[in-house]
């Protein structure tokens, strides 16, 4: 077992070593799909209120393990911590996504920039600390940032949009400026994530979520090049602990990510995972990547798409079954039950089964 885990088995897939079963986590499995997550969120008052507590933010990460077999836990927290802590003013108003109180979108603003003390984020290494108690070593604890472009998106529009056109034009008219945001938001990321290993995580991933929007030339300069830096600066650590990189929209980028430096490339739906397997051969582990919409039909379906995901990958060490992006919060729980059961009942030995049952 590594580092005393009883359940080691996602960790040895992100090494590509042999494991007695496909591991399983979902992105967001700890979220408004679960009515236990809602009813703390309800008694926090607020979502920033919820995850700027380290306890009520342990309990709504142990709550998935509670309910299933799932193989890792991560660490609940949102990606904009890092702008909210240079002083940007992080909100989430009901029924809407993430606003900033200030964008940093002019020469002014994004002068004033800096790499937040990393103190101001003491909630969050708390919070890591916290889980690991709970979890004793049952399964490996994920960390997690945004990449330093996709922090760049929400902060030069002050939110979500649909087409990052701000950022986007910003590239071509102003990549000085976008280039000084990217460059702070490096430096902030590693930081962040080597305090957040520091805590206790046992793996680390990097959700370059709208690293996709950007051609290639582009992409590569303001995305591929800053997450290379945060890898290499994390490999460098005392502590090395394994790193998945997910680029939505990234089906074109699969070698490029293979050489960025991840243990593991994780793939949206969109991927052919055998294709991505091929492409990225014994340079990483895959992740993924079944369309979060499968849980939203029925548990004979979700068990045929699960078993097609699998039968593409292969059985080749180094495949971490996960969705190609995050649970939807109309998501019934027993389907997600259902879904791990088709995994671990086609990779799982039956004894094995039993034992976790028990």
């Amino acid at each position: 077992m590594i580092a005393g885990l009883k359940n080691d088995t996602l960790l040895r897939a992100l090494r590509r070593q042999p494991t007695p079963h496909t591991p399983i986590w979902l992105m967001r499995q700890a979220g408004r799909y679960l009515p236990e997550y809602n009813a703390t969120r309800s008694r926090a008052g607020s979502f920033m209120a919820l995850a700027t507590n380290p306890a009520l933010a342990a309990e709504v990460a142990l709550q998935p393990l509670a309910r299933f077999p799932l193989d890792a836990a991560i660490l609940f927290s949102d990606i904009l911590t890092i702008p909210d802590a240079m002083g940007l003013g992080l909100s989430f108003a009901e029924g809407e996504g993430p606003r900033f109180a200030h964008t940093a979108a002019d020469e002014i603003s994004i002068a004033a920039l800096a790499v937040p003390d990393m103190a101001k984020l003491r909630y969050v290494f708390d919070a890591v600390a916290e889980i690991q108690r709970a979890l004793a070593r049952s399964v490996p604890l994920i960390g997690f940032a945004g990449s330093p472009f996709t922090l760049a998106c929400y902060m030069i529009e002050g939110g979500g949009s649909a087409d990052f056109a701000t950022v986007r034009k910003m590239a071509y008219a102003r990549p000085d400026l976008l280039q000084r945001i990217v460059d702070i938001n490096t430096k902030a990321v590693a930081a962040y994530l080597g305090e957040q290993i520091a805590a206790g995580v046992d793996a680390v991933m990097l959700f370059d979520t709208w690293g996709g929007l950007l051609p290639a030339p582009q992409w590569r300069r303001f995305s591929l090049a800053p997450t290379r830096f945060v890898l290499e600066r994390l490999s460098r650590a005392t502590m090395r602990v394994p790193a998945i990189v997910f680029t939505k929209g990234g089906a074109s980028r699969l070698d490029d990510l293979a050489r960025s430096g991840a243990d593991c490339v994780g793939v949206d739906w969109s991927v052919d995972i055998a294709l991505a397997r091929r492409t990225i051969g014994d340079r990483a582990a895959v992740q993924g990547n079944l369309d979060p919409m499968v849980l939203l039909t029925d548990a004979e379906t979700i068990a045929r798409e699960a078993l097609a995901v699998m039968d593409a990958a292969g059985p080749a060490p180094g495949h971490v079954f996960n969705l190609g992006h995050g649970i939807m919060p109309s998501t019934p729980p027993e389907n997600v039950a259902a879904l791990i059961s088709a995994v671990h009942g086609r990779s799982m030995p039956s004894d094995e089964r039993q034992q976790r049952r028990t």
